[in-house]
């Protein structure tokens, strides 16, 4: 994928999951970032579970992606120590 692909990704991904998880989002900025790094991690467990990670601009890998970014926002607000409301 190009990155314009993964920004796109990392976006749309990082908006839901934070939608999802916290209700409300981070920011453009760190949704993207939050979306980016989920679809990594997203796809690191998919692999291990034995699933295919993130195969390209789908919506299996926008799944794969929202999922990974969830448990990313979820470490995020672990650490930094952010309530979700």
């Amino acid at each position: 994928m190009s990155i314009i692909a993964w920004l796109v990704l990392g976006l749309v991904a990082g908006f839901i999951a934070s939608k999802l998880y916290a209700g409300s989002g981070q920011g453009v900025v760190v949704d993207i970032v939050l979306g980016i790094v989920g679809a990594v991690v997203g796809g690191f467990l998919f692999n291990m579970l034995g699933g295919a990670g993130v195969t390209g601009f789908n919506l299996y890998s926008m799944i794969v992606a929202v999922i990974g970014a969830v448990v990313v926002l979820w470490i995020y607000h672990t650490v930094t120590g952010r309530r979700s409301v």
